[in-house]
């Protein structure tokens, strides 16, 4: 989809939310292959590479995205604007080694805090293509809004280091969703979602593969059932069609509207998976109400009392 064509605001929301139900899968994949691997590390590293590898496929068929990727090398964009693939890097990481521990849901409610505090920061720093966005009220409350339903979630769990430590990092990823949402869809606006896409992942494999050497991963014991565990591997193809969503959601109503729509997609995906897969635990009803209360959060913050002003248009 050519980036510079906004979707209507109704639109890039439910696109952003069907978005938020696949990371729910993805997280859960990539959780279940870093336990059968015995390395979470090599897990996320082979979601990215799943997803390159479609993109190399379509590089190949498709000579419209070789025209997008040729037509990135004629941006002028600042380099740094390129780094979106270390967010999403650092997301995929993250959600391997925490969700086996404190599940889908609470790992994608967890999310919001950083994703509504970090949308704030980067749309008022103007880092998204729709220039700078006031912290007004509205927006404020919706935040806000959102990291009490963290603070719900975790109602009635034990809460020890461990578990204060596992949801840091789990809020942490939420401000690096932020940051890579605001970034890819930068360089989709000086080029198109194709191109931004296939930089994500580019700029996230080198980062991936760097990690895993780091710690040693690649010893990992790969699951030999396939294709009966075809399952565990479509991480990759998750993420790919996330990216390409949210580098155009982005660009229609902000990066804070963008990412609450996603984690409130997440949290009903992540529900359902908790409630199906084996070992996890039911969610609690204070976890169905964090769900109720994101998707407020998320329509609380884009409420404006009087038409926007010319700096505050997405």
């Amino acid at each position: 989809m050519n980036a510079t064509r906004k979707l209507p605001p109704w639109l890039a929301l439910g696109l952003a939310a069907l978005a938020g139900v696949a990371g729910a899968a993805q997280f859960a994949a990539n959780a279940e292959l870093g336990e059968r691997l015995g390395s979470a590390s090599t897990a996320a590293f082979v979601n990215n590479v799943v997803g390159t590898l479609l993109i190399l496929a379509g590089l190949v068929v498709l000579p419209s995205l070789r025209a997008d990727l040729r037509a990135l090398f004629h941006t002028r964009l600042p380099w740094w604007t390129y780094l979106g693939g270390l967010g999403g890097a650092f997301l995929v990481a993250v959600a391997a080694y925490v969700v086996p521990v404190i599940g889908v849901a609470v790992f994608a409610i967890a999310q919001v805090a950083g994703a509504a505090f970090g949308g704030l920061g980067v749309d008022r720093a103007g880092l998204a293509p729709g220039g700078r966005l006031p912290v007004s009220t509205p927006r404020l409350g919706g935040a806000a809004l959102g990291v009490g339903a963290v603070a719900l979630a975790q109602f009635g769990r034990p809460v020890g280091d461990l578990a204060v430590g596992f949801l840091t990092l789990a809020v942490a990823s939420g401000v690096a969703a932020a940051l890579q949402s605001a970034l890819n869809a930068r360089v989709a606006a000086a080029s198109n979602s194709a191109a931004a896409t296939m930089t994500n992942f580019a700029v996230a494999n080198a980062t991936l593969l760097a990690f895993v050497a780091a710690t040693g991963s690649f010893g990992a014991h790969w699951p030999t059932e396939w294709p009966r565990e075809w399952y565990l591997y479509v991480g990759g193809l998750l993420g790919l069609l996330i990216v390409s969503a949210l580098v155009v959601c982005v660009r229609a109503v902000g990066v804070l509207r963008t990412n609450l729509a996603l984690v409130a997609g997440q949290l009903g995906g992540a529900v359902v998976l908790d409630a199906i897969l084996p070992g996890r635990a039911d969610p609690s009803a204070a976890v169905l109400v964090g769900v109720a209360l994101t998707v407020v959060a998320a329509s609380l913050s884009g409420w404006r009392r009087t038409p926007a002003r010319a700096d505050d248009r997405p």
